[in-house]
């Protein structure tokens, strides 16, 4: 497996899709890479050699500064910071709803979670 900005990215697979493994970067980006370095994208990871990895790893610093952690780091505060200042996404943030109008009365498992059933009050023993 190779190590491109700090994530692994799979042998097996074509280098395009491989690239889409490090956070931050999609297909649309990762063929741009690859045709800027005119590397085929359709290749395998597994059969670049040493050279052309090292030629991807030099353009991803260069080009994209925030991948993998520092994105993340930025998403994180980006949220906080909505959090804090207490405006309409932060608050669908912190409630954890959908932040972008979506409907929330049918769909919306995904960030709401499965349905909790919740028991009937206990009636007191004598």
């Amino acid at each position: 497996m190779a190590r491109i900005s700090g994530a692994n990215i799979p042998d097996e697979k074509q280098i395009f899709v491989s690239l889409t493994y490090i956070y931050g970067i999609g297909i649309p980006t990762s063929i741009k890479i690859c045709k800027d370095l005119e590397i085929y994208p359709y290749v395998r990871t597994g059969k670049l050699n040493e050279s052309e990895l090292s030629k991807i790893r030099e353009y991803i610093t260069k080009n994209f500064p925030t991948v993998e952690s520092d994105l993340k780091r930025k998403v994180s505060a980006d949220i906080k910071r909505l959090i804090e200042i207490g405006c309409y996404r932060g608050v669908r943030h912190e409630k954890k709803l959908p932040v972008r109008g979506q409907r929330t009365h049918t769909n919306a498992k995904t960030r709401k979670g499965r349905g909790v059933a919740i028991a009937n009050k206990k009636k007191a023993v004598k």
